[in-house]
């Protein structure tokens, strides 16, 4: 069974949730760790395999080691028969790896950038900002409910992410509003805050006093 490493209300929360759109959550291991947050608060757990002790991490039933969110969502994704994606061949591939490439290469940096009032040509010059972020957004869901068409995506799960987590640096666009809104509908938000809560209950019984 694989084993994923990952730690309430935070990045990894995402894959929780992926996990449960594909009925699957009992299928993987959950191992709940502490982590160092923004604001300094949580700590570096022993228990977590990560090298830079960060969450997701999955350790993979053969004993491989996949890190970062988009790898680990698509490994899982694959190893359960891709009701998640396009398959390699077929319509809306190529849009589904570019989405998926294009979250930690240029929204996650513009997002952290924005986020922590950072602005320099080299910032912009490589990764761009969350002007040109929204204006993709907005012109991959000009016609469309989700970024690959009808159909909700990994991609859209990954994209959305960013902003369930921070709504304040949701670019004002109104379709993307929208598209945020209807990805979160389609999560079950009461079971994965159900889980979080557990799962943090669990965490802070094992936290040294």
């Amino acid at each position: 069974m694989p084993k994923l490493y990952h730690s309430p209300h935070s990045r990894s929360s995402r894959v929780i949730s992926q996990l449960m759109l594909m009925g699957k959550l009992d299928e993987v291991e959950v191992i709940c760790v502490d982590v160092i947050k923004n604001d300094g608060s949580g700590r570096k757990d022993p228990m977590n395999a990560h090298p830079e002790g960060k969450v997701p991490f999955l350790i993979t039933d053969e004993g491989e080691t996949i890190r970062e969110s988009g790898a680990i969502m698509m490994y899982l994704d694959e190893l359960f028969g891709q009701p998640l994606s396009p398959k390699p061949g077929s319509k809306g591939r190529g849009g589904y790896l570019s989405w998926m490439y294009y979250y930690g290469g240029v929204l996650e940096p513009a997002l952290v950038a924005q986020f922590a009032g950072l602005d320099h040509p080299a910032l912009v010059g490589t990764f761009r900002s969350m002007t040109e972020v929204g204006a993709q957004l907005e012109s991959g869901l000009k016609d469309q409910p989700y970024l690959l068409g009808d159909e909700l995506s990994l991609a859209d799960l990954i994209m959305s992410s960013a902003f369930l987590w921070a709504p304040h640096l949701m670019p004002e666009i109104t379709v993307v509003k929208d598209w945020v809104a209807r990805v979160a509908k389609a999560q079950d938000s009461d079971a994965l805050e159900a889980f979080e809560a557990k799962a943090l209950e669990s965490l802070n019984q094992k936290v040294p006093a």
